[in-house]
């Protein structure tokens, strides 16, 4: 449940002064001193911006500029996946193939939690997963080949299988999935339809609805962003609406994927993205991974994120009744994680109470 002094964005969202909100305003501005060197020459942090209980403490001048955020957009498609949870509509358990049946020669065991995890096995026809593949896989996605392996046995963070995870939860609703997503979600918290928006992946051949794409089709600001990941911070309730249930909002603040399950080992890109710990319901927790340590030290042990290229990221941080966003179009570093921590390991002096 929100916090008894929470408020909610309306058309436009309160600002406040740091110190109002509990935060010591100098050791704010040590902490976004991180980011700053960080990101110099890869498209600063004008496109960030700093949200607690509720209230604006600190933005960029750029928080109204619209882009890509890449795989952030999982949790996007994860979200939908939680709504019909919660509908009754489906489990996590429910078979892909009852709704796609040309799942049914190759993947007839692959549930939907499978898709939401990354360890569904899925593989499309055709590309690889590298440096040589700009679509991150093949450009038919929705052509089922010979799995990768057994479901449930392997993680593999595989655009392939998310995409075809939307193509199945698209024929779950009979809409396309930005459609679901406005009237569910995005239209209930206020957010503005001018400022985000969902892509259109390739047509899957024999069907007539539009299916988006799951891994990387949201186009949104980071003002908006920040909108979604506010819901999330406060259980899925909106000013005393309850949008998702606190039931799903803490299953994807939990890992999913056991360490004990195996990892993929097919491409150089896929052993360097492990989630065997960290990874939830198509979004990154501060779990415990293989190497004994969080990804995050410098964070909370509750905070998760939804997480894409470039170091587009959504922090929620229910422990300090705040969410932190970063996007932008350029961005990459050669060790974002440990960026990450060392600006919550700031941003942890700065809080007064």
């Amino acid at each position: 449940m929100p916090a008894t002094n929470m408020v909610f964005p309306g058309k436009d969202w309160a600002e406040a002064t740091p110190e109002s909100q509990g935060i010591d305003s100098t050791k704010l501005h040590t902490a976004i001193e991180v980011m700053e060197k960080a990101f110099d020459g890869l498209g600063g942090i004008v496109e960030s911006l700093i949200v607690r209980n509720g209230r604006i403490i600190w933005k960029g001048s750029q928080i109204d500029s619209k882009h890509s955020i890449w795989s952030a957009s999982k949790s996007f498609t994860s979200t939908v996946f939680g709504v019909l949870i919660d509908d009754g509509a489906v489990t996590l358990d429910t078979l892909a193939k009852d709704y796609a049946p040309d799942l049914a020669a190759l993947y007839p065991k692959v549930a939907l939690r499978h898709f939401a995890t990354m360890t569904s096995g899925y593989d499309g026809d055709g590309g690889t997963y590298g440096k040589n593949d700009p679509l991150d896989g093949s450009k038919t996605p929705f052509t089922p080949t010979t799995p990768l392996f057994e479901p449930g046995t392997k993680f593999c963070h595989w655009d392939d299988a998310m995409r075809e995870f939307g193509h199945v939860l698209t024929r779950i609703i009979s809409e396309p999935l930005e459609a679901f997503f406005k009237r569910r979600v995005a239209d209930p918290i206020g957010m503005d339809s001018e400022a985000w928006g969902w892509r259109t992946r390739t047509p899957v051949e024999g069907y007539d609805i539009e299916v988006r794409d799951a891994t990387c089709g949201i186009d949104i600001t980071a003002r908006e962003l920040a909108r979604f990941g506010l819901l999330f911070l406060n259980g899925g309730n909106w000013a005393g609406r309850q949008v998702i249930s606190p039931s799903w909002v803490a299953q994807v603040g939990t890992s999913q994927v056991p360490l004990a399950l195996g990892h993929t080992d097919f491409s150089p890109r896929q052993r360097a993205i492990d989630g065997r710990g960290i990874y939830s319901f198509n979004w990154w927790v501060n779990g415990v991974g293989t190497s004994g340590n969080r990804p995050w030290p410098g964070a909370p042990a509750g905070m998760f994120a939804a997480s894409g290229l470039n170091e587009n990221k959504c922090f929620i941080i229910p422990e300090w009744d705040m969410v932190v966003v970063r996007t932008g179009i350029a961005g990459k570093l050669p060790d974002g994680d440990a960026m990450w921590s060392e600006f919550f390991a700031k941003l942890s002096g700065a809080l007064v109470v």
